[in-house]
């Protein structure tokens, strides 16, 4: 397990679509291994094989409150519903923040590290949070996406409220 250092945007293995894992091998755990340290030293709440320079269907995401950790290899969405608009960042792209509309339910099929196949509904953030990573894994950038940036002030402010 290792930490490794976030892709930042413009890199061409963020923009172009991951290839499947073939197999699950010690590879691929320690792969999920990295993205997780990886992900909790940058403070994400779920970050995409691409953005360690690993060009595979790979990604993770802290599902929930208690932040259980979602390991997705070679997810597909199977349906989705609703719309929402929210404020989004990404690791990739350290300073920018702005309003996305994603659905607001997704179903996913997708493997663990044990190689079984799982399907999963989520809703709110955490739906949010697997598209915004499946997204990764097709070369789909958030900033393509927003709707409108917010500026620090506004960012500032919106989590003021959200302390109070």
């Amino acid at each position: 397990m290792a930490i490794k250092k976030v892709i930042e945007h413009p890199a061409n293995v963020l923009s172009t679509p991951c290839a499947e894992v073939t197999e699950i091998n010690e590879d691929i755990i320690t792969l999920l291994d990295d993205l997780y340290d990886t992900m909790v030293e940058y403070d994400g709440v779920g970050i995409a094989a691409p953005q360690i320079d690993v060009a595979l269907r790979v990604a993770i995401v802290e599902l929930g409150e208690e932040r259980d950790v979602l390991e997705m290899i070679n997810p597909t969405v199977i349906e989705t519903d609703g719309a929402e608009v929210d404020v989004e960042g990404c690791l990739s792209f350290p300073g920018l923040y702005g309003e996305v509309e994603r659905p607001e339910y997704v179903k996913i099929e997708a493997c663990d590290r044990e190689g079984r196949v799982y399907e999963l509904e989520a809703g709110g953030f955490d739906a949010r949070a697997i598209l915004h990573e499946i997204d990764h894994l097709d070369g789909v950038l958030f900033d393509s996406k927003i709707q409108r940036v917010l500026t620090e002030e506004e960012l500032e402010a919106m989590y003021a409220e959200e302390e109070e």
